[in-house]
């Protein structure tokens, strides 16, 4: 009985150690966000004191700091990184898009699997969204952070807003009424109403697109078997043929 011919697989580098740190201080983030978040959402129902709010709160906007300058720094390293972390190998623009996305759904026809070294073009309209969702929630979070607790990077500009005047900005602490200007403050509450709307929304349109983007991970692993997963560890995939997107 003739023994079938192993496939001889090659190690291709992919995701340089930038995109491996974010990747993964992004997932610690987010999950902490969720965590934080989801207590603060329902404070009320779960018997939370005000001084729990204000610390839950102040939680939830330090750890938001930190995805921020994380999530500020892959946008930097899109314009500056090795290739497959630039925005051309990332987001669903361009001829070399337009091309690997007519090879995947030709290869899909086919029944043929197209292997990608960075993300397929499924994988980049992901990407793309969940960027997107990201921007958003560290944007406004931001504006949160001045307007519900008085932290940076807007915070004394609230405090300074909502004060009845220039010597009481200092007395002016979160859920607290003293030295507030009760018509500045609902000036303020209702700049800050399209902020918290969009913050509100985008956080459930976010849990699900994270939901997909694991289930698109898992699928493809599957499928694919290339170390997407692993890839993230340790920078590498493994293909038997060339992948479409190597020179």
């Amino acid at each position: 009985m003739r023994l079938k011919k192993q496939e001889q697989l090659t190690v291709y580098p992919v995701w340089d150690k930038t995109v491996r740190i974010f990747h993964w201080v992004n997932v610690l983030c987010v999950l902490g966000l969720i965590a934080v978040g989801t207590v603060i959402l329902n404070a009320k129902a779960l018997g939370v004191t005000t001084d729990g709010k204000i610390l839950l709160k102040t939680m939830h906007v330090y750890i938001g700091y930190v995805f921020a300058v994380n999530l500020a720094w892959r946008v930097v390293w899109g314009f500056i990184g090795s290739r497959y972390a630039r925005w051309s190998a990332m987001l669903p623009v361009g001829a070399e898009y337009r091309a690997q996305l007519r090879a995947f759904i030709e290869g899909a026809k086919l029944g043929r699997k197209v292997g990608f070294l960075g993300h397929n073009p499924i994988a980049r309209l992901m990407v793309a969204l969940l960027l997107l969702l990201l921007s958003i929630q560290a944007l406004t979070g931001l504006v949160l952070a001045g307007t519900d607790v008085y932290m940076p990077p807007y915070g004394n500009t609230i405090k300074e807003w909502v004060a009845t005047d220039q010597f009481t900005v200092e007395s002016v602490k979160p859920y607290s009424k003293e030295g507030i200007d009760e018509v500045a403050y609902k000036e303020m509450r209702d700049f800050r109403k399209p902020f918290i709307t969009t913050h509100y929304y985008v956080f459930y349109i976010l849990l699900v697109s994270i939901v997909l983007h694991l289930i698109g991970v898992v699928v493809t692993e599957l499928r694919e078997r290339n170390g997407l997963v692993s890839a993230m560890l340790t920078g590498k995939k493994v293909f038997a043929e060339k992948p479409f997107d190597v020179d």
